[in-house]
C-alpha cells in the first residue's frame, strides 16, 4: 500500500490509499479518484516529503515512544494509588468477608455504606451472577 497527498481542481489537499503508484494512475486516469470534500475529479499529487528513517532518528523515535511509553505507566501508577488512597479514607474494609457483606447490604440486611476488600474469582462471579454491584480494581501495594 502507499498514501499519495492529493489535490483536486478546488484546491483541497487530502491523502489517499492506493494498493501501489499505478493503481493510482490507472483510476485518476478513469476519474475514479474523487475529492472528499467537494467531489472534484480534476486530481493530481500535491508535493510531499518524503518519510526518511535513519538509524540515528529511528533510535531517536524509539527512545521517545519508550519515554511515552514510561510517563503513561507513571500517570497510571499514580492514579491507582491516589484510588486506593480515597477508598481506604472513605470506605470500610471488610478484608476476606467481602462477598458476604456485598450481598448484605445488596439484600437491605444491613444500611448500604462502601467497602471493599477481597473475593475469590468464584464469589466474584457469584455476586455477578445475584447482580450484585462491585468493581474489580488493580491493588498497587503502598510505597515506602
Amino acid at each position: 500500500m502507499i498514501v499519495f497527498n492529493l489535490r483536486c481542481g478546488g484546491g483541497h489537499v487530502f491523502e489517499a490509499w492506493f494498493r501501489d503508484g499505478a493503481s493510482y494512475e490507472a483510476q485518476a486516469a478513469a476519474g475514479e479518484v474523487s475529492c472528499p470534500s467537494c467531489g472534484n475529479r480534476d486530481v493530481v499529487k500535491a508535493p510531499m516529503a518524503p518519510n526518511v528513517v535513519s538509524s540515528r532518528n529511528a533510535e531517536k523515535a524509539r527512545k521517545g515512544e519508550e519515554d511515552k511509553a514510561a510517563r503513561a505507566a507513571a500517570e497510571m501508577r499514580k492514579a491507582l494509588v491516589e484510588l486506593r488512597r480515597q477508598i481506604e479514607e472513605k470506605a470500610d474494609n471488610v478484608g476476606d468477608r467481602f462477598a458476604d457483606e456485598a450481598r448484605r447490604i445488596h439484600y437491605g440486611e444491613t444500611d448500604p455504606r462502601a467497602i471493599y476488600g477481597q473475593a475469590t474469582p468464584e464469589e466474584s462471579r457469584e455476586l455477578a451472577e445475584e447482580g450484585v454491584d462491585f468493581v474489580t480494581l488493580p491493588w498497587l501495594p503502598h510505597e515506602n
